[in-house]
């Protein structure tokens, strides 16, 4: 579908590489057309070898991506709050697709796609969405939707333990420490307020 320059995204990225090699997760957030929100962690399983869940909550309060219930991303939302801190809010639509990152994906675009192997191939099963359609005549914001009760406007206290466990272990590159990336630009927001973290 096309992309609106201005668009609202939230990614799950599946990196792929060499045999033995772990598959690196990459997740990204585009606010307002604005990407470049990349981190990437190894995976605690072969995410090829066997299904798995990969869940978004989105919610007024916070964006969290999970992994098999595990928390491997947050981002709180501090608009109104913090001056220029973006946060996902508009419309958004759902699709899956594969396509060639070899220019940047696996070993910083050094391995490229052994295109002898194709086809490539994704699976999917049990796929559902929870969402507030366009349509409806009940706020996105309503409390009558489940994702807006107060229990999911932070993590729990053993989602912070596990979301902790996953930044110290498997995470291996966070855009918001990469001092050189942003050298020449400003840094988002979010990376610079105390509150990024403050989940």
């Amino acid at each position: 579908p096309p992309q609106s320059s201005d668009r609202d995204e939230v990614d799950f990225e599946f990196l792929g590489n060499v045999d033995g090699q772990p598959i690196t997760l990459q997740t990204n957030v585009f606010v307002n057309g604005h990407g470049n929100r990349e981190q990437r962690l190894k995976l605690w399983f072969d995410p090829a070898a066997d299904f798995h869940e990969y869940k978004i909550l989105w919610n007024p309060h916070q964006l969290v991506t999970f992994v098999d219930d595990v928390p491997i991303r947050v981002l709180r939302n501090l608009t109104g709050r913090v001056p220029e801190y973006e946060f996902p809010a508009k419309r958004m639509g759902i699709w899956a697709s594969l396509w060639n990152g070899s220019e940047w994906a696996t070993d910083r675009g050094r391995i490229k796609i052994d295109w002898n192997r194709a086809p490539f191939t994704a699976g999917y099963q049990g796929f559902g969405v929870d969402a507030c359609a366009n349509t409806s005549s009940t706020p996105c914001h309503s409390r009558n939707w489940w994702w807006n009760a107060h229990r999911y406007r932070r993590l729990s206290a053993r989602q912070r333990a596990a979301y902790e466990n996953v930044k110290k272990t498997y995470v291996y590159y966070d855009y918001c420490a990469d001092k050189d990336r942003f050298k020449n630009t400003t840094m988002p927001v979010e990376c610079s307020h105390s509150s990024y973290l403050a989940y």
